[in-house]
């Protein structure tokens, strides 16, 4: 299962992005949304000038993958696109969704104390609006970006530019109503859920034959001892 280009839109909304290279808060040469040479190419340190928003937004696509194993690995039970989508910016976020209580709760169909646990995910108090969001995504796959998202540059020496943002509607991410999104990606399961529901459905569908077969043998002795007794 793959983050939605809907999901990355709303991922890279909350986050901002930065066209060319520069230093985050430890001094490490960074590009995009949060890219660094561990992620992978490009490095950033040989970029020179900018990125268009469709390389920085294909460079994250791959880069989101890992965040995306780790939300299939946490979660035992089905998930909607929307659910997915919100539950990869939680752990781009956070780190947390392996060891996160709501998604024990969750896990347990308990809903209502998982969507109350995700929101003591709340610190610094500047990242509350962000949790909500990503809490309404996932108990209400409501998305919230409108694919846009502010972009900025940075000095030579790595400085960004935050004054000098500018909100800027993302390439290719033409957007899907929260209908038909949910319509089409709705209960996408885990590979190993989709097995057992197989494996149900085949044992279900022996059941039904063995019961159909019981059900006409006990009909024919029913229809002879009528016979018998006339």
């Amino acid at each position: 299962m793959k983050t939605s280009k809907r999901g990355l839109a709303e991922i890279a909304a909350h986050e901002g992005i930065v066209l060319s290279k520069y230093k985050d808060s430890v001094g490490v040469w960074t590009i995009g949304i949060g890219h660094t040479k561990n992620a992978g190419t490009p490095d950033p340190a040989n970029i020179i000038g900018e990125l268009s928003l469709q390389e920085i937004m294909s460079i994250f696509a791959r880069d989101i993958a890992e965040f995306e194993k780790r939300v299939l690995k946490a979660f035992t039970r089905e998930l909607s696109q929307s659910q997915f989508d919100a539950a990869v910016s939680f752990d781009f976020n956070t780190g947390g969704v392996h060891r996160a209580s709501w998604v024990r709760f969750f896990n347990a169909y308990e809903d209502e104390r998982a969507q109350h646990s995700f929101m003591k995910w709340r610190k610094p108090r500047e990242i509350i609006p962000r949790r909500q969001a990503e809490c309404d995504l996932f108990f209400k796959g409501t998305y919230s970006s409108s694919g846009k998202a502010n972009v900025y540059t940075a000095s030579s020496n790595g400085a960004v530019k935050w004054s000098s943002g500018r909100k800027v509607a993302l390439p290719d991410f033409t957007l899907e109503t929260d209908d038909h999104l949910r319509a089409k990606h709705a209960a996408v399961q885990p590979q190993h859920l989709k097995v057992k529901t197989e494996k149900s459905k085949r044992s279900a569908d022996r059941a039904i034959t063995i019961i159909t077969a019981l059900a006409l043998v006990f009909c024919k002795k029913i229809a002879l001892l009528f016979q018998r007794v006339k």
